[in-house]
């Protein structure tokens, strides 16, 4: 039997998991809608409009491989291009849009903004934030974090589709969850090529329009407290204040 390696189709998940993930996938969009908000200016807008025309593009190419297909998901594009929250809006606007114009299944749109705008974003935002701690921000390293990232961003998204499928679909789908991450995983070494090529071009020509070069850096903290400040407690509160890191 055929798959879709991430879209959940319409009629193959029952109406109580699909009503239950729905309502996470609505709760998670308001809660990024919220940190959206104070992460959206003029650079981040423009590059939201150029990532969704991307991925809408991107998306119109389907990937075939033995009992499964899928296409690009664009978690890790976004991720490096707008950061987490603006990206899993992005990501939802591109599903709306896609079900609107090429007639796929909207009552399983909560399935695949879950899977595909939340969990792909989510997965792949994590981990850039973790390699930029030890990877430079040039192009050698934002094409290493993109094509790592693609590919776990890729699988995440399979995995939810395969734990809803699980739940809630027809006996025959609850087999292939391994077969859909394992395929899908291949499928991001070609999405991690795509998004490396995207993000270091941008990177070279508009650095400013790339989140992953301009976002937050980790703060070094000093390996010691200088001793005219160790006999100050004041100045010594201050210091230890400004101790910590921000984030991706």
């Amino acid at each position: 039997m055929e798959a879709t390696a991430m879209h959940v189709a319409g009629g193959t998940v029952g109406t109580p998991v699909t009503i239950v993930f729905s309502v996470a996938a609505v709760a998670a969009l308001g809660f990024c809608a919220a940190r959206a908000r104070t992460h959206l200016d003029r650079p981040s807008a423009l590059t939201a409009g150029l990532l969704a025309v991307l991925l809408l593009t991107a998306q119109l190419i389907n990937h075939l491989l033995p009992g499964v297909h899928g296409h690009l998901i664009g978690g890790a594009l976004a991720a490096m291009l707008v950061g987490p929250w603006i990206g899993a809006l992005t990501v939802t606007g591109v599903l709306i849009l896609d079900g609107l114009l090429f007639g796929d299944d909207l009552s399983t749109l909560g399935l695949n903004v879950l899977n595909l705008a939340i969990l792909g974003t989510a997965a792949a935002y994590l981990l850039v934030a973790a390699l930029l701690r030890g990877l430079p921000r040039n192009p050698d390293g934002l094409a290493t974090i993109a094509l790592t990232t693609a590919m776990v961003s890729a699988g995440a998204a399979a995995a939810g589709a395969g734990l809803q499928y699980a739940l809630g679909g027809d006996p025959p789908l609850n087999g292939l969850t391994g077969q859909m991450v394992g395929t899908q995983v291949l499928i991001g070494i070609g999405e991690g090529l795509i998004t490396a090529a995207a993000v270091v071009a941008l990177a070279r020509f508009r650095p400013a329009l790339v989140h992953a070069v301009t976002g937050p850096r980790v703060k070094r903290t000093p390996p010691a407290v200088p001793a005219a400040v160790a006999g100050e407690p004041e100045s010594l509160y201050r210091v230890v204040r400004r101790r910590g890191h921000t984030a991706y």
